[in-house]
């Protein structure tokens, strides 16, 4: 086996070594990627684990980090998936997520041959391992070196105590009624079953996920800490039961996209990255539309790139769009839609729809942008409101429902896009009327008004969190200290077991 290491420049005083190891998805490797640069700038070093495939763009987000290195090991093959797709991304079709997450288990001996590569040098030994929770199986490699193994999911700390909790006081969900609510203990605001996983509320005891998740809720009770992407100020009051249920201490510390703007990575950002993003085509677009029609007149709407959409619901997209009258960037997934005859002609003085990659959060914090349809992904959550951008909801999937009603209902920071479901429970197509009214009522009526000046408090709150003395930075040293100490708080015992 070969393993490639491309290595920055390190320092005499040996210090502080965390190693962060993302799971191969765009969603789940850019906040890592923002964590590694939090950590670097305050004198951490940091190795980055990853595969061939996944390095460029790795080393393209953290190429003016000296501090910061990648190892680089690789991904096995297997039958299952097209030969060189070492991404999520990458999968032609959703079905082959749980062969994809079943694949990076073989990873597990590479990825041990690097941590003991590091353990044999001294000044390299790491105080700790933040890895994906979709790599349950890095506890078991920490524990052979006698390293903290650190968990980080993508999932707010909400979220994941109401999931917890649905298991615990709705055992039957798959009986009741779609408009029947759900009540939880410590959720403030009732829930329906669909605002779950599909395989949570179709009561699906034979669903291949399973399995991955009580391998996963193993390793994070036999897991040191826990890496949250959310802040004190936004999710405080739920951390005690979140921390009850994981059964470990939880660190609040984002939003992680703030600390990358910092006034320190700005220093070290060459202009030819401030240039691209200064001259990309919907930004000189987005400010030609601030000359016209002002500020927070534009809806960005971006679905993720995991979510999938029939051609027939591509349509109705375009045709809500284009009936609500609204200025609108629309990021175009879709391989095989075709838009209506006649459509980009009509919508073109108003409406831009891209194909391409875009940078979503320079979009957001682009003053002309004043709402977000979006599928409610918990990143796009945090990139939305940490800008100050209300969200219109639509979730597609996964805990996506549940963030999308904590947004509305709990934060106030947004509304939903109505979706009915048929007979067979299955999501029907959200007509053209729908997609209008909801767009309309985002940037235009009162309840749209009221998410606004929620979200723009909200942007407030999260950036002092990040700044100096804020909750998210104070919260990120003292994950340092623990770690180079190796003491853990709250009474628990300094070692890699839960």
């Amino acid at each position: 086996m070969q393993i490639w290491s491309i290595m920055g420049s390190t320092s005499t005083s040996s210090p502080p070594h965390v190693v962060i190891f993302p799971f191969m998805a765009q969603g789940h490797t850019l906040p890592l990627l923002d964590l590694s640069k939090a950590l670097a700038s305050r004198g951490t070093r940091v190795t980055i684990i990853t595969t061939p495939a996944n390095a460029p763009f790795i080393l393209s987000k953290n190429s003016t980090h000296p501090t910061i290195s990648l190892s680089i090991i690789p991904f096995p093959k297997v039958e299952e998936l097209p030969e060189g797709c070492e991404n999520v991304n990458h999968l032609p079709s959703p079905d082959l997520f749980v062969p994809f997450i079943n694949a990076t288990k073989l990873l597990q001996q590479p990825f041990e041959d690097v941590l003991k590569e590091l353990c044999d040098c001294d000044s390299t030994i790491p105080i700790g391992v933040i890895s994906d929770m979709f790599l349950p199986w890095t506890v078991d490699s920490c524990c052979l070196f006698d390293i903290p193994r650190i968990v980080f999911s993508g999932m707010g700390v909400l979220p994941t105590v109401i999931e917890r909790n649905v298991s615990l006081h709705v055992p039957c969900i798959s009986s009741l009624l779609h408009s029947e609510p759900i009540n939880l203990p410590s959720v403030p605001f009732p829930l329906n079953k669909t605002d779950f996983p599909d395989f949570v509320w179709r009561g699906d005891e034979k669903h291949p996920m399973l399995p991955i998740i009580s391998e996963i809720e193993q390793a994070e009770h036999n897991s040191w800490g826990y890496v949250v992407n959310s802040f004190e100020e936004l999710e405080g009051d739920h951390v005690a039961a979140f921390e009850n249920h994981k059964e470990t201490k939880a660190w609040l510390v984002g939003p992680l996209l703030l600390h990358d703007q910092s006034k320190q990575d700005l220093m070290n950002s060459g202009s030819k990255d401030v240039d691209q993003k200064q001259f990309s085509p919907y930004i000189k677009w987005l400010d030609q539309k601030m000359e016209g029609v002002g500020p927070g007149n534009v809806i960005y709407v971006a679905f993720g790139s995991q979510s999938y959409m029939t051609d027939l619901q591509m349509e109705e997209i375009a045709l809500g769009l284009e009936m609500a009258g609204q200025p609108f960037i629309w990021v175009v997934r879709s391989r095989t839609w075709v838009p209506p005859v006649g459509w980009e002609d009509r919508v073109k003085e108003r409406g831009l729809a891209i194909r391409d990659w875009v940078d979503q959060r320079g979009i957001l914090e682009h003053p002309a942008i004043g709402g977000f349809l979006t599928h409610c992904g918990w990143n796009s959550v945090l990139e939305g409101l940490s800008m100050g951008v209300p969200l219109l909801a639509w979730p597609m999937g996964a805990e996506q429902g549940l963030n999308a009603r904590y947004t509305e209902m709990g934060l106030k920071a947004g509304l939903m896009v109505l979706q009915e479901r048929d007979a067979k429970d299955d999501p029907m197509t959200v007509q053209h009327n729908v997609i209008c009214d909801s767009v309309k009522e985002l940037m235009r009526g009162d309840q749209g008004k009221k998410a606004r000046e929620r979200a723009q408090e909200l942007g407030r709150k999260a950036r002092q969190a990040v700044e100096k003395g804020g909750s998210s930075d104070k919260k990120l040293d003292e994950l340092i200290e623990c770690l180079t100490l190796k003491t853990r708080i709250q009474g628990r015992p300094a070692d890699t077991k839960g």
